[in-house]
């Protein structure tokens, strides 16, 4: 029996690594602000089964992301040191077989959407759009990051859809904000790539910034957190999101001492960080509403 479970892993496993369901932290960063949309859009607690739709359609999406990306990237990712264990990038598993995946992610994450209203539902085509691009953007432009920071904000007019069926101002401010935060901690992501990048000519925000970047993130990272503090004012948050917000304020300005000398090791954990400073505006948020 446990040779039968062993070969079953085996067979698995590279398709586990494809999805990146080995690595939750790209989860949570994508569900942080479908948390901040549905808290802010139900004033507390959103109704559960819409909250259930949104975390387990949450993870089938960066699930999805990850295997079109991988597909798009099969050919650099053999170059670069950092991905070349890719299921893909080292044969363990064809094209068509992530296809295959990523068709089968699409139609799991439709049929949870197809559960809420007409709105969200078509918002949803925008949603996998955006997804399915970004990974070739980094082909024609410097700000592919601009894309995957739209492709991860887009769950905020989705949640508000699904709980409002309306999309007022603050919509769009939490957007606006977490596609700027988006933008910051994946140029870090991509200063630990940078030297591959400029070798197989694969084009990124880090690589536009050049000796600006620390600068840059850091402004990027003032303007997102200003987003998200007009936001929590303007929903009248107390005490405690002030508090989740601070965190995550000291948490950004940690990043920027961490990657101060541009070594890939120190920028992957200044990047890292991003899970625990999206944990705190989360928690400040919920405290916040019944306290």
């Amino acid at each position: 029996m446990s040779r039968q479970w062993q070969t079953l892993w085996a067979e698995a496993r590279p398709f586990i690594e494809l999805m990146r369901w080995h690595k939750p932290v790209g989860i949570f960063l994508l569900l942080w602000p479908v948390l901040w949309a549905l808290w802010y859009a139900a004033e507390g607690l959103p109704p559960l089964p819409i909250l259930a739709v949104f975390v387990l359609g949450t993870a089938l999406m960066r699930a999805c992301g990850c295997v079109i990306n991988d597909y798009a990237d099969r050919h650099f990712d053999a170059h670069v040191s950092r991905t070349r264990q890719r299921p893909l990038a080292d044969g363990r598993i064809t094209p068509k077989q992530a296809i295959l995946t990523f068709l089968v992610l699409a139609w799991l994450s439709f049929a949870l959407v197809i559960t809420l209203n007409n709105f969200t539902i078509w918002l949803s085509f925008v949603a996998i759009a955006i997804a399915a691009l970004y990974p070739f953007m980094k082909r024609y432009t410097y700000f592919p990051q601009v894309v995957l920071g739209a492709a991860f904000a887009w769950a905020i007019p989705m949640a508000f859809a699904a709980v409002k069926n309306e999309l007022p101002p603050i919509a769009w401010l939490l957007f606006t904000s977490t596609l700027l935060w988006v933008l910051a901690y994946d140029t870090l992501y991509g200063m630990v790539d940078r030297k591959d990048d400029l070798q197989i000519g694969i084009k990124s925000t880090a690589i536009l910034f050049g000796e600006a970047d620390i600068a840059a993130v850091s402004i990027i990272h003032g303007m997102a957190l200003t987003g998200f503090l007009m936001a929590g004012l303007r929903m009248e948050r107390g005490f405690w999101f002030l508090l989740g917000w601070s965190v995550a304020l000291l948490i950004a300005i940690y990043q920027m001492w961490i990657a101060r000398r541009r070594k890939p090791d120190d920028c992957f954990r200044a990047f890292q960080l991003n899970n625990a400073y999206g944990a705190a505006l989360t928690l400040g948020l919920m405290l916040d509403y019944p306290l």
